[in-house]
Protein backbone atom coordinates (compact mmCIF):
# COMPACT_ATOMS: atom_id res chain seq x y z
CA UNK A 1 0.00 0.00 0.00
CA UNK A 2 1.10 3.33 -0.62
CA UNK A 3 1.47 5.93 2.46
CA UNK A 4 -1.91 7.60 2.86
CA UNK A 5 -2.85 10.49 0.44
CA UNK A 6 -3.23 14.48 2.00
CA UNK A 7 -5.53 16.87 1.32
CA UNK A 8 -5.87 19.35 -0.74
CA UNK A 9 -8.18 22.47 -1.68
CA UNK A 10 -9.83 20.10 -4.05
CA UNK A 11 -9.20 17.03 -2.61
CA UNK A 12 -12.28 15.12 -1.63
CA UNK A 13 -12.20 12.89 1.48
CA UNK A 14 -14.10 10.00 2.07
CA UNK A 15 -16.84 9.82 5.02
CA UNK A 16 -16.61 6.31 7.40
CA UNK A 17 -19.97 6.00 7.21
CA UNK A 18 -19.35 6.34 3.08
CA UNK A 19 -16.61 3.67 3.31
CA UNK A 20 -18.52 1.42 5.97
CA UNK A 21 -21.83 1.85 3.87
CA UNK A 22 -19.79 0.33 0.35
CA UNK A 23 -18.45 -2.41 2.82
CA UNK A 24 -22.07 -3.61 4.08
CA UNK A 25 -22.89 -3.62 0.87
CA UNK A 26 -20.40 -6.23 -0.27
CA UNK A 27 -21.39 -7.86 2.65
CA UNK A 28 -25.22 -7.89 2.17
CA UNK A 29 -25.26 -8.62 -1.58
CA UNK A 30 -22.66 -11.26 -1.28
CA UNK A 31 -20.27 -9.27 -4.16
CA UNK A 32 -17.39 -11.77 -4.91
CA UNK A 33 -15.65 -8.71 -7.33
CA UNK A 34 -14.86 -4.92 -7.03
CA UNK A 35 -14.19 -2.99 -10.21
CA UNK A 36 -12.21 0.33 -9.96
CA UNK A 37 -12.91 3.10 -12.80
CA UNK A 38 -11.57 5.65 -14.13
CA UNK A 39 -11.36 8.09 -17.03
CA UNK A 40 -9.00 8.86 -19.58
CA UNK A 41 -8.26 12.45 -21.06
CA UNK A 42 -10.29 11.56 -24.16
CA UNK A 43 -13.04 10.39 -21.92
CA UNK A 44 -13.14 6.42 -21.65
CA UNK A 45 -13.63 4.04 -19.00
CA UNK A 46 -10.51 2.52 -18.02
CA UNK A 47 -10.61 -0.41 -15.04
CA UNK A 48 -9.24 -3.14 -13.10
CA UNK A 49 -10.63 -5.80 -10.74
CA UNK A 50 -9.57 -6.93 -7.64
CA UNK A 51 -11.26 -9.67 -5.01
CA UNK A 52 -14.26 -8.07 -3.18
CA UNK A 53 -12.09 -9.56 0.30
CA UNK A 54 -9.46 -7.36 -0.65
CA UNK A 55 -11.47 -3.98 -0.53
CA UNK A 56 -10.45 -2.77 2.72
CA UNK A 57 -10.83 0.38 4.43
CA UNK A 58 -7.54 1.60 3.93
CA UNK A 59 -7.69 0.83 0.31
CA UNK A 60 -10.17 4.32 0.31
CA UNK A 61 -7.25 6.15 2.15
CA UNK A 62 -3.85 5.10 0.86
CA UNK A 63 -5.17 4.26 -2.84
CA UNK A 64 -3.65 1.14 -5.24
CA UNK A 65 -1.06 1.71 -8.17
CA UNK A 66 -1.60 1.50 -11.55
CA UNK A 67 0.47 2.33 -15.05
CA UNK A 68 -0.18 5.81 -16.23
CA UNK A 69 2.02 5.64 -19.32
CA UNK A 70 0.00 3.35 -21.15
CA UNK A 71 -3.60 5.64 -20.86
CA UNK A 72 -4.40 8.11 -23.55
CA UNK A 73 -3.07 11.59 -22.86
CA UNK A 74 -1.25 10.28 -19.33
CA UNK A 75 2.05 10.24 -17.81
CA UNK A 76 5.63 9.41 -19.95
CA UNK A 77 6.94 5.93 -19.41
CA UNK A 78 9.59 7.59 -17.03
CA UNK A 79 7.22 8.91 -14.52
CA UNK A 80 4.72 6.15 -15.07
CA UNK A 81 3.48 5.30 -11.27
CA UNK A 82 0.40 6.44 -10.51
CA UNK A 83 -2.48 6.00 -7.58
CA UNK A 84 -6.16 5.42 -7.71
CA UNK A 85 -8.49 6.30 -4.81
CA UNK A 86 -12.10 4.56 -5.04
CA UNK A 87 -14.95 7.49 -3.92
CA UNK A 88 -17.40 5.44 -1.88
CA UNK A 89 -20.07 7.48 -2.85
CA UNK A 90 -19.83 6.78 -6.64
CA UNK A 91 -20.70 2.48 -5.91
CA UNK A 92 -22.98 0.61 -7.51
CA UNK A 93 -23.74 -2.67 -8.31
CA UNK A 94 -22.63 -3.59 -11.50
CA UNK A 95 -26.20 -4.55 -13.45
CA UNK A 96 -24.81 -6.26 -16.50
CA UNK A 97 -22.05 -8.66 -15.47
CA UNK A 98 -22.82 -12.23 -14.71
CA UNK A 99 -19.96 -12.13 -11.73
CA UNK A 100 -21.70 -10.12 -8.76
CA UNK A 101 -19.48 -6.92 -9.04
CA UNK A 102 -19.59 -3.95 -7.24
CA UNK A 103 -17.95 -0.69 -9.26
CA UNK A 104 -16.22 2.22 -7.81
CA UNK A 105 -15.39 5.19 -10.11
CA UNK A 106 -11.96 6.68 -8.99
CA UNK A 107 -9.60 9.59 -8.68
CA UNK A 108 -6.11 9.84 -9.50
CA UNK A 109 -3.30 11.00 -7.71
CA UNK A 110 0.60 11.41 -8.19
CA UNK A 111 2.97 8.93 -5.80
CA UNK A 112 5.13 11.20 -5.36
CA UNK A 113 3.83 14.83 -4.54
CA UNK A 114 0.39 12.68 -3.36
CA UNK A 115 -1.30 15.99 -4.91
CA UNK A 116 -4.78 15.02 -7.25
CA UNK A 117 -3.49 14.36 -10.76
CA UNK A 118 -3.32 17.55 -12.87
CA UNK A 119 -4.60 16.05 -15.97
CA UNK A 120 -7.81 13.19 -14.38
CA UNK A 121 -10.84 14.58 -15.94
CA UNK A 122 -13.11 14.30 -12.96
CA UNK A 123 -10.33 16.54 -10.30
CA UNK A 124 -10.76 19.13 -13.34
CA UNK A 125 -15.33 18.41 -12.72
CA UNK A 126 -14.46 18.95 -9.22
CA UNK A 127 -12.26 21.97 -9.36
CA UNK A 128 -14.50 23.56 -11.60
CA UNK A 129 -17.76 22.65 -8.92
CA UNK A 130 -15.05 24.29 -6.34
CA UNK A 131 -14.33 27.26 -8.45
CA UNK A 132 -17.58 28.35 -8.89
CA UNK A 133 -18.36 28.71 -5.05
CA UNK A 134 -16.04 30.76 -5.23
CA UNK A 135 -17.18 33.32 -7.80
CA UNK A 136 -19.91 34.77 -5.33
CA UNK A 137 -22.15 34.04 -9.05
CA UNK A 138 -23.86 30.76 -7.72
CA UNK A 139 -23.48 27.85 -5.23
CA UNK A 140 -24.00 25.09 -7.78
CA UNK A 141 -24.62 24.16 -11.45
CA UNK A 142 -26.92 21.40 -12.06
CA UNK A 143 -26.93 19.42 -15.38
CA UNK A 144 -28.79 17.49 -17.57
CA UNK A 145 -27.54 15.87 -20.61
CA UNK A 146 -29.19 13.88 -23.41
CA UNK A 147 -26.78 11.36 -24.64
CA UNK A 148 -28.25 9.70 -28.20
CA UNK A 149 -26.73 7.00 -29.43
CA UNK A 150 -27.59 4.21 -32.38
CA UNK A 151 -28.56 0.72 -32.04
CA UNK A 152 -27.39 -1.63 -34.99
CA UNK A 153 -27.41 -5.48 -35.55
CA UNK A 154 -24.15 -5.30 -36.94
CA UNK A 155 -21.13 -3.22 -37.97
CA UNK A 156 -18.21 -3.98 -40.21
CA UNK A 157 -15.26 -1.55 -41.05
CA UNK A 158 -11.47 -1.17 -42.23
CA UNK A 159 -8.91 0.48 -43.24
CA UNK A 160 -5.30 -0.05 -44.93
CA UNK A 161 -3.13 0.59 -47.68
CA UNK A 162 -5.62 -0.90 -50.38
CA UNK A 163 -8.95 -0.42 -49.03
CA UNK A 164 -11.60 1.83 -46.53
CA UNK A 165 -14.60 0.80 -45.66
CA UNK A 166 -17.52 0.64 -43.40
CA UNK A 167 -20.89 -1.18 -43.41
CA UNK A 168 -23.86 -0.99 -41.21
CA UNK A 169 -26.51 -3.05 -40.88
CA UNK A 170 -30.15 -2.80 -38.72
CA UNK A 171 -33.11 -4.76 -38.93
CA UNK A 172 -34.83 -1.59 -38.55
CA UNK A 173 -33.02 0.25 -41.30
CA UNK A 174 -35.67 1.64 -44.56
CA UNK A 175 -32.68 0.15 -46.71
CA UNK A 176 -34.17 -3.04 -46.00
CA UNK A 177 -37.64 -2.82 -46.82
CA UNK A 178 -36.51 -3.79 -50.17
CA UNK A 179 -34.67 -7.18 -48.60
CA UNK A 180 -35.13 -10.36 -50.26
CA UNK A 181 -34.28 -14.15 -48.84
CA UNK A 182 -36.04 -14.10 -45.60
CA UNK A 183 -39.66 -13.32 -44.94
CA UNK A 184 -39.75 -9.62 -44.98
CA UNK A 185 -42.02 -7.93 -42.56
CA UNK A 186 -41.52 -4.32 -43.27
CA UNK A 187 -42.71 -1.92 -40.90
CA UNK A 188 -39.51 0.48 -40.53
CA UNK A 189 -38.96 4.50 -40.02
CA UNK A 190 -38.52 5.84 -43.04
CA UNK A 191 -35.26 8.57 -42.79
CA UNK A 192 -36.11 11.41 -39.76
CA UNK A 193 -39.49 9.70 -39.13
CA UNK A 194 -38.10 7.82 -35.99
CA UNK A 195 -39.49 10.55 -33.85
CA UNK A 196 -41.99 8.63 -32.58
CA UNK A 197 -43.96 5.81 -34.06
CA UNK A 198 -45.32 2.53 -31.88
CA UNK A 199 -43.86 -0.75 -32.54
CA UNK A 200 -43.91 -2.51 -34.71
CA UNK A 201 -42.13 0.38 -36.54
CA UNK A 202 -40.39 1.12 -34.04
CA UNK A 203 -38.40 -2.55 -33.28
CA UNK A 204 -36.26 -2.04 -30.21
CA UNK A 205 -38.61 -0.75 -27.13
CA UNK A 206 -38.02 -4.19 -25.26
CA UNK A 207 -34.33 -2.83 -25.71
CA UNK A 208 -34.15 0.80 -24.79
CA UNK A 209 -36.39 -0.73 -21.02
CA UNK A 210 -34.26 -3.31 -20.24
CA UNK A 211 -31.45 -0.60 -20.73
CA UNK A 212 -33.82 1.88 -18.70
CA UNK A 213 -34.26 -0.72 -15.84
CA UNK A 214 -30.62 -1.60 -15.87
CA UNK A 215 -29.90 2.12 -15.92
CA UNK A 216 -32.15 2.20 -12.98
CA UNK A 217 -30.81 -1.03 -11.00
CA UNK A 218 -27.47 1.15 -11.05
CA UNK A 219 -28.92 3.98 -9.45
CA UNK A 220 -29.19 6.16 -12.11
CA UNK A 221 -32.71 7.89 -11.85
CA UNK A 222 -34.59 7.69 -15.57
CA UNK A 223 -36.85 10.11 -16.69
CA UNK A 224 -37.76 9.21 -19.80
CA UNK A 225 -36.93 6.49 -22.95
CA UNK A 226 -37.66 6.92 -27.16
CA UNK A 227 -36.90 6.48 -29.94
CA UNK A 228 -35.35 9.16 -31.78
CA UNK A 229 -35.35 11.02 -35.19
CA UNK A 230 -33.19 8.71 -37.32
CA UNK A 231 -34.17 5.35 -38.56
CA UNK A 232 -31.91 2.08 -38.01
CA UNK A 233 -32.58 2.23 -34.12
CA UNK A 234 -31.54 6.04 -32.97
CA UNK A 235 -32.30 6.39 -29.31
CA UNK A 236 -32.53 8.59 -26.19
CA UNK A 237 -32.71 7.95 -22.57
CA UNK A 238 -32.76 10.98 -20.42
CA UNK A 239 -32.11 10.64 -16.60
CA UNK A 240 -32.95 13.34 -13.74
CA UNK A 241 -30.59 16.32 -13.94
CA UNK A 242 -27.45 16.51 -11.17
CA UNK A 243 -24.54 18.57 -9.85
CA UNK A 244 -21.49 18.44 -12.46
CA UNK A 245 -19.06 15.50 -11.14
CA UNK A 246 -22.28 13.43 -9.72
CA UNK A 247 -23.91 14.02 -13.47
CA UNK A 248 -20.75 12.73 -15.71
CA UNK A 249 -20.50 9.95 -13.32
CA UNK A 250 -23.99 8.89 -14.23
CA UNK A 251 -22.75 9.45 -18.32
CA UNK A 252 -20.35 7.57 -17.65
CA UNK A 253 -21.95 4.89 -16.08
CA UNK A 254 -24.77 5.60 -18.84
CA UNK A 255 -22.37 4.62 -22.00
CA UNK A 256 -21.25 1.64 -20.40
CA UNK A 257 -24.67 0.46 -19.23
CA UNK A 258 -26.33 1.08 -23.00
CA UNK A 259 -23.23 -0.90 -24.45
CA UNK A 260 -23.37 -3.80 -22.21
CA UNK A 261 -27.09 -4.64 -22.45
CA UNK A 262 -27.33 -4.11 -25.98
CA UNK A 263 -24.03 -6.49 -26.64
CA UNK A 264 -25.75 -8.78 -24.22
CA UNK A 265 -29.03 -9.20 -26.32
CA UNK A 266 -26.64 -9.11 -29.74
CA UNK A 267 -27.10 -5.65 -30.72
CA UNK A 268 -24.01 -3.11 -31.26
CA UNK A 269 -24.73 0.37 -29.83
CA UNK A 270 -22.58 3.71 -30.59
CA UNK A 271 -22.28 7.34 -29.36
CA UNK A 272 -20.88 7.91 -32.80
CA UNK A 273 -22.17 11.68 -33.70
CA UNK A 274 -22.47 10.72 -37.17
CA UNK A 275 -22.57 7.21 -38.73
CA UNK A 276 -25.06 7.01 -41.24
CA UNK A 277 -25.30 9.77 -44.06
CA UNK A 278 -28.68 11.46 -44.95
CA UNK A 279 -30.47 10.72 -41.43
CA UNK A 280 -30.34 13.04 -37.95
CA UNK A 281 -27.04 12.82 -35.84
CA UNK A 282 -26.36 12.01 -32.48
CA UNK A 283 -26.33 14.97 -30.10
CA UNK A 284 -25.82 15.20 -26.07
CA UNK A 285 -27.72 18.49 -26.17
CA UNK A 286 -26.62 19.51 -22.49
CA UNK A 287 -29.60 21.35 -20.55
CA UNK A 288 -27.47 23.47 -17.50
CA UNK A 289 -28.66 25.70 -15.14
CA UNK A 290 -27.27 27.64 -11.73
CA UNK A 291 -28.45 27.75 -8.29
CA UNK A 292 -28.12 29.09 -5.03
CA UNK A 293 -28.57 26.86 -2.47
CA UNK A 294 -32.64 25.94 -3.33
CA UNK A 295 -32.89 28.98 -5.26
CA UNK A 296 -32.76 28.87 -9.15
CA UNK A 297 -31.38 31.38 -10.76
CA UNK A 298 -32.29 31.89 -14.26
CA UNK A 299 -35.88 32.71 -14.15
CA UNK A 300 -37.30 35.97 -14.50
CA UNK A 301 -40.77 35.89 -15.80
CA UNK A 302 -40.28 39.19 -17.17
CA UNK A 303 -37.28 38.36 -19.37
CA UNK A 304 -37.62 36.98 -22.73
CA UNK A 305 -38.55 33.09 -22.36
CA UNK A 306 -38.63 34.23 -18.88
CA UNK A 307 -34.93 34.33 -18.99
CA UNK A 308 -33.03 36.44 -15.96
CA UNK A 309 -30.22 38.47 -16.59
CA UNK A 310 -27.92 36.50 -15.52
CA UNK A 311 -29.11 33.63 -17.57
CA UNK A 312 -29.01 35.78 -20.57
CA UNK A 313 -25.20 36.66 -19.87
CA UNK A 314 -24.84 32.97 -19.22
CA UNK A 315 -25.71 32.47 -22.81
CA UNK A 316 -23.11 35.04 -23.70
CA UNK A 317 -20.37 33.25 -22.56
CA UNK A 318 -21.23 30.05 -23.67
CA UNK A 319 -22.05 32.08 -27.65
CA UNK A 320 -18.88 34.08 -27.29
CA UNK A 321 -16.57 30.97 -26.60
CA UNK A 322 -18.50 28.22 -28.58
CA UNK A 323 -15.64 27.80 -31.30
CA UNK A 324 -12.94 26.83 -28.26
CA UNK A 325 -15.84 24.83 -26.29
CA UNK A 326 -16.66 23.07 -29.38
CA UNK A 327 -12.63 21.77 -29.06
CA UNK A 328 -13.71 20.01 -26.24
CA UNK A 329 -17.36 19.25 -26.25
CA UNK A 330 -17.43 17.88 -30.10
CA UNK A 331 -13.97 16.55 -30.29
CA UNK A 332 -14.07 13.66 -33.04
CA UNK A 333 -13.60 14.98 -36.66
CA UNK A 334 -16.56 12.69 -36.90
CA UNK A 335 -18.67 15.62 -34.98
CA UNK A 336 -18.51 17.83 -37.49
CA UNK A 337 -20.85 15.56 -40.02
CA UNK A 338 -23.49 16.17 -37.63
CA UNK A 339 -22.59 19.83 -37.42
CA UNK A 340 -24.10 20.77 -40.82
CA UNK A 341 -27.32 22.79 -41.91
CA UNK A 342 -30.52 20.53 -41.93
CA UNK A 343 -30.90 17.26 -39.21
CA UNK A 344 -31.49 19.36 -36.47
CA UNK A 345 -28.29 20.41 -36.33
CA UNK A 346 -27.50 23.63 -34.11
CA UNK A 347 -25.36 25.04 -36.08
CA UNK A 348 -26.12 28.68 -35.36
CA UNK A 349 -24.60 30.96 -32.92
CA UNK A 350 -27.62 32.56 -31.41
CA UNK A 351 -30.66 31.25 -29.13
CA UNK A 352 -33.81 30.81 -29.21
CA UNK A 353 -36.73 29.98 -27.64
CA UNK A 354 -37.60 26.37 -28.91
CA UNK A 355 -35.82 26.78 -32.27
CA UNK A 356 -33.59 23.52 -32.33
CA UNK A 357 -31.25 25.14 -34.95
CA UNK A 358 -29.59 27.72 -32.47
CA UNK A 359 -26.94 26.86 -30.41
CA UNK A 360 -28.27 27.52 -27.39
CA UNK A 361 -32.78 26.62 -26.87
CA UNK A 362 -34.80 27.81 -24.68
CA UNK A 363 -36.49 24.70 -23.56
CA UNK A 364 -41.06 25.88 -22.68
CA UNK A 365 -42.42 23.07 -21.50
CA UNK A 366 -42.99 24.37 -17.67
CA UNK A 367 -42.82 27.32 -16.80
CA UNK A 368 -41.63 26.74 -13.08
CA UNK A 369 -38.31 29.12 -12.03
CA UNK A 370 -36.95 25.69 -11.28
CA UNK A 371 -37.17 24.24 -14.63
CA UNK A 372 -35.96 27.28 -16.45
CA UNK A 373 -32.31 26.31 -17.91
CA UNK A 374 -30.50 26.97 -21.41
CA UNK A 375 -29.77 23.64 -23.28
CA UNK A 376 -26.63 23.89 -25.49
CA UNK A 377 -27.40 21.63 -28.61
CA UNK A 378 -23.68 21.05 -29.93
CA UNK A 379 -21.71 19.18 -27.78
CA UNK A 380 -22.43 15.14 -28.69
CA UNK A 381 -21.92 12.25 -26.40
CA UNK A 382 -18.16 11.56 -27.94
CA UNK A 383 -16.79 14.35 -25.23
CA UNK A 384 -15.68 13.90 -22.42
CA UNK A 385 -18.09 14.97 -19.42
CA UNK A 386 -16.07 16.03 -17.11
CA UNK A 387 -14.25 18.32 -19.16
CA UNK A 388 -16.81 18.96 -21.39
CA UNK A 389 -19.28 19.95 -18.81
CA UNK A 390 -16.58 22.04 -16.84
CA UNK A 391 -16.08 23.97 -19.81
CA UNK A 392 -19.23 24.88 -20.79
CA UNK A 393 -19.54 26.59 -17.04
CA UNK A 394 -16.50 28.30 -17.35
CA UNK A 395 -17.92 30.09 -20.39
CA UNK A 396 -21.14 30.57 -18.99
CA UNK A 397 -19.45 31.94 -15.56
CA UNK A 398 -16.85 34.19 -17.88
CA UNK A 399 -20.25 35.50 -19.30
CA UNK A 400 -21.84 36.29 -16.25
CA UNK A 401 -18.81 38.20 -15.15
CA UNK A 402 -17.98 40.25 -18.08
CA UNK A 403 -21.96 40.95 -18.89
CA UNK A 404 -21.76 39.56 -22.47
CA UNK A 405 -24.52 40.33 -24.40
CA UNK A 406 -25.73 37.53 -26.83
CA UNK A 407 -26.97 38.12 -30.39
CA UNK A 408 -30.51 39.02 -30.48
CA UNK A 409 -32.59 35.99 -30.06
CA UNK A 410 -34.55 34.45 -33.55
CA UNK A 411 -37.97 32.53 -33.28
CA UNK A 412 -38.02 32.12 -36.84
CA UNK A 413 -36.60 28.77 -38.90
CA UNK A 414 -33.42 29.84 -39.60
CA UNK A 415 -32.60 27.81 -42.61
CA UNK A 416 -35.52 29.66 -44.65
CA UNK A 417 -34.19 33.43 -43.31
CA UNK A 418 -33.17 35.36 -46.70
CA UNK A 419 -29.39 35.23 -47.51
CA UNK A 420 -28.31 38.88 -46.25
CA UNK A 421 -29.97 37.85 -43.03
CA UNK A 422 -28.67 34.79 -42.22
CA UNK A 423 -25.24 36.48 -43.57
CA UNK A 424 -25.01 38.39 -40.22
CA UNK A 425 -25.44 34.84 -38.19
CA UNK A 426 -22.39 33.18 -36.98
CA UNK A 427 -22.14 29.38 -37.36
CA UNK A 428 -19.62 27.17 -35.64
CA UNK A 429 -16.30 25.69 -37.08
CA UNK A 430 -16.77 23.60 -40.01
CA UNK A 431 -14.32 21.39 -38.72
CA UNK A 432 -11.96 19.47 -35.68
CA UNK A 433 -9.03 21.72 -36.94
CA UNK A 434 -10.30 24.75 -36.65
CA UNK A 435 -12.52 24.20 -33.18
CA UNK A 436 -8.22 22.92 -31.89
CA UNK A 437 -7.06 26.54 -33.39
CA UNK A 438 -9.76 28.67 -31.99
CA UNK A 439 -8.92 26.86 -28.35
CA UNK A 440 -5.78 27.71 -29.54
CA UNK A 441 -6.73 31.08 -29.46
CA UNK A 442 -9.17 31.49 -26.48
CA UNK A 443 -8.43 29.56 -23.41
CA UNK A 444 -7.76 32.25 -20.67
CA UNK A 445 -11.60 31.34 -19.81
CA UNK A 446 -10.64 27.80 -18.76
CA UNK A 447 -7.43 28.63 -16.70
CA UNK A 448 -9.59 30.70 -14.21
CA UNK A 449 -9.27 29.15 -10.83
CA UNK A 450 -7.10 27.03 -12.26
CA UNK A 451 -9.96 25.02 -12.57
CA UNK A 452 -8.24 23.97 -16.58
CA UNK A 453 -3.85 24.18 -16.60
CA UNK A 454 -2.13 25.06 -19.65
CA UNK A 455 -0.62 21.18 -19.98
CA UNK A 456 -4.64 20.11 -19.99
CA UNK A 457 -5.12 22.06 -22.66
CA UNK A 458 -1.52 21.56 -24.48
CA UNK A 459 -1.87 18.00 -24.10
CA UNK A 460 -5.43 17.43 -25.46
CA UNK A 461 -4.74 19.86 -28.45
CA UNK A 462 -1.55 18.27 -29.56
CA UNK A 463 -3.77 14.81 -29.15
CA UNK A 464 -6.43 15.68 -31.20
CA UNK A 465 -4.11 17.01 -34.18
CA UNK A 466 -1.85 13.92 -34.07
CA UNK A 467 -4.11 11.37 -33.23
CA UNK A 468 -7.18 12.27 -35.16
CA UNK A 469 -6.64 14.88 -37.48
CA UNK A 470 -3.69 14.16 -38.91
CA UNK A 471 -4.70 10.62 -39.65
CA UNK A 472 -7.62 10.97 -41.34
CA UNK A 473 -6.22 14.16 -43.73
CA UNK A 474 -3.59 11.10 -44.99
CA UNK A 475 -5.93 8.72 -46.00
CA UNK A 476 -7.64 8.66 -49.15
CA UNK A 477 -11.96 8.76 -48.19
CA UNK A 478 -14.29 6.29 -50.37
CA UNK A 479 -16.35 9.36 -51.78
CA UNK A 480 -13.33 10.48 -53.60
CA UNK A 481 -13.36 7.42 -55.68
CA UNK A 482 -16.73 8.68 -56.93
CA UNK A 483 -15.66 11.96 -57.42
CA UNK A 484 -12.16 11.61 -59.06
CA UNK A 485 -11.64 8.63 -60.32
CA UNK A 486 -12.23 9.64 -63.77
CA UNK A 487 -9.84 12.32 -63.87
Amino acid sequence: MATSVKTTAFTRTSKAGEVGRVLDLIRDRKLQVVDLKFCDLPGTWQHFSIPASALEEDVFRDGLGFDGSSIRGFQAINESDMLLLPDPSSAFVDPVLEVPTLSLTCDIYDPITLEPYSRDPRFIGFKAEEHLKTTGIATTSCWGPEAEFFVFNSVRFDQNAHEGYYHIDSEEGVWNSGRNGTPNMGHRPRHKEGYFPVPPVDRLQDVRSKIMLALIEAGIPVEVQHHEVGTAGQAEIDFRFGPLVQTADRLMAYKYIVKNVCHRLGYTATFMPKPLFGDNGSGMHCHQSLWNGNTPLFFDETGYASLSEMARHYIGGLISHAPALLALCAPTTNSYRRLVPGFEAPVNLMYSARNRSAICRIPMYSNSPKTKRVEFRAPDPTANPYLAFAAMLMAGLDGVRRKIEPPAPIDEDLYELHDERKASIGVVPGSLAEALTALERDQAFLLEGDVFTPDVLDTWISMKREKDVAPMNLRPHPYEFFLYYDA
